[in-house]
C-alpha cells in the first residue's frame, strides 16, 4: 500500500505537485503518518502517563488594576513596543465554512469593519501610543492568501505588515489510500495551527525580527478581537522569564478545546481529545484561549518532534482521514505559564466567532472591547 501511495503522488496532477511544493510539504512524514492509517495502527490521540489538574500557582492572575505592580508590567510592555521588540501574528488562513464558505479574516465583525479592519486598526493605535507601530504578520492558507493580501494592497511591505503561508497536505481514505474527492482530484487540507513555529521560521520574518532586538511574538485567533498585544501582558511574559505565556478564561460547560493540565508532572496544554479515558476535564475550570506569548528567541530555536494528530473527516458524504498538528504543543517542549484572564466586559480576552449567530451574538461584546482599545473611534 506504501508504495502504491508513494506512485500515486508520483502522479499527481502537475498543478496539485506545485501547490504542495510551494506549501512545504512532506512527503516522507506524509508516508509514514499513512502507513499507520494503512496497517491499523493505534490512532488514539490520547496521551499516556500521569495527567492531573493544574497545581497551585500553575494558572495565576495578574496584579489588580491600579496596584504598583500592575502599572510597572504595564510600564514594561509600553517600553517594549516603543522600541519595536514585539510582534502580533494573527492566525487567518481558515475559511468560515460555517458563515458561507468566505475568508472570515474579511468578515465584517462590526457594520463596516472586518476583523482585518479592526487589527489593522489596532496597530494604528499601538503606534499612536507608542511611537511605533508593532509588526503584524498573518499566517494565511492557500484558500485564504490572495484576498489577504489583496485586502491590504499597498499596506503589504512584506516586513512591518507581511504574510506567510501555512502548510498544505494530502487526506487519504481509511484504508490508508490517496482520497479523491467527487471531482477526481486528490482533496487537499492545511494541517492546523500547529504549522506556526516552522511556517513563521521558513518566512524569514521571525529571523530577521530577533536579529533587529525582537522579544515577544503574542500569536490569537483573527476572530478573537479580545486577543490583543496589550502592554501589561507584555510586561507580565517579560518579567516572569518562561519562554510561553499561554492565556486562559473561565470555562463554561459549552467549552470545548484546550486546557492547562500537568502532564507527567509538567504544566501543558492538552486538548480535550488528549486526556486519558477517566480524567474528567471539568475538574479544570479555566479553558485555553489560543492566544500565546513567545520569547521570539525560543520559538526561533525551537526543535521539536510534532505530533501529528489523526482526524476523521468528512469530504463530499465520504469518510476521510487527515493529519494535523496543534500549537498548544510546544507547552509540552518549552517551558509555560498560564495567566486567567476576564472573557467578559471591555477587558475581555475571549470573543470567539465561529458562525452568524455566534457573531450577532458578540457584534455588541466585540464593539466595546474594540472602543476600548483602540480599534474604533
Amino acid at each position: 500500500m506504501t508504495a502504491s501511495l508513494s506512485d500515486a503522488l508520483d502522479h499527481l496532477p502537475a498543478d496539485v505537485q506545485a501547490l504542495l511544493t510551494h506549501h512545504r510539504f512532506d512527503r516522507a512524514r506524509f508516508l509514514r503518518l499513512a502507513e499507520r492509517v494503512r496497517a491499523g495502527a493505534d490512532q488514539d490521540n490520547r496521551v499516556s502517563g500521569s495527567v492531573a489538574p493544574p497545581a497551585p500557582g500553575d494558572v495565576t492572575d495578574l496584579p489588580p488594576a491600579g496596584s504598583a505592580e500592575r502599572k510597572q508590567l504595564e510600564q514594561r510592555g509600553l517600553e517594549a513596543l516603543a522600541r519595536g521588540q514585539c510582534a502580533l501574528v494573527v492566525l487567518a488562513g481558515g475559511m468560515a465554512t460555517r458563515m458561507g464558505g468566505v475568508v472570515k479574516a474579511l468578515i465584517d465583525a462590526v457594520p463596516g469593519h472586518s476583523f482585518l479592519d479592526l487589527r489593522l486598526a489596532e496597530v494604528a493605535h499601538l503606534e499612536a501610543l507608542t511611537g511605533r507601530a508593532p509588526p503584524f504578520w498573518l499566517m494565511t492558507s492557500d484558500s485564504t492568501d490572495q484576498a489577504i493580501r489583496s485586502a491590504l494592497g499597498s499596506r503589504l511591505d512584506g516586513e512591518r505588515i507581511a504574510t506567510f503561508t501555512q502548510g498544505l497536505s494530502l487526506r487519504l481514505a481509511p484504508d490508508g489510500s490517496l482520497f479523491q474527492g467527487a471531482d477526481g482530484r486528490p482533496s487537499l487540507h492545511s494541517p492546523g495551527h500547529g504549522d506556526l513555529p516552522d511556517a513563521l521560521r521558513d518566512s524569514g520574518l521571525l529571523a530577521r525580527f530577533v536579529a533587529g532586538g525582537g522579544q515577544v511574538v503574542t500569536m490569537a485567533n483573527i476572530d478573537n478581537l479580545g486577543g490583543t498585544l496589550d502592554p501589561v501582558l507584555i510586561g507580565w511574559h517579560l518579567a516572569h522569564g518562561q519562554p510561553v505565556s499561554c492565556e486562559v478564561v473561565d470555562k463554561l460547560p459549552s467549552d470545548r478545546g484546550g486546557i492547562p493540565a500537568r502532564w507527567n508532572g509538567r504544566p501543558v496544554v492538552l486538548e480535550e481529545f488528549r486526556l486519558p479515558e477517566g480524567f474528567d476535564p471539568t475538574t479544570v475550570p479555566v479553558f485555553n484561549t489560543n492566544t500565546f506569548h513567545f520569547t521570539a528567541r525560543a520559538l526561533l530555536d525551537l526543535t521539536m518532534e510534532w505530533t501529528f494528530f489523526v482526524a476523521q473527516k468528512k469530504v463530499d458524504g465520504a469518510p476521510v482521514v487527515q493529519f494535523e498538528r496543534l500549537i498548544g504543543e510546544v507547552t509540552s517542549h518549552l517551558d509555560t505559564r498560564f495567566v486567567r484572564l476576564p472573557r467578559s466586559g471591555a477587558q475581555s480576552r475571549f470573543l470567539p466567532v465561529k458562525d452568524n449567530d455566534e457573531l450577532a451574538r458578540q457584534r455588541t461584546a466585540i464593539e466595546l472591547c474594540a472602543r476600548s482599545r483602540g480599534m474604533l473611534r
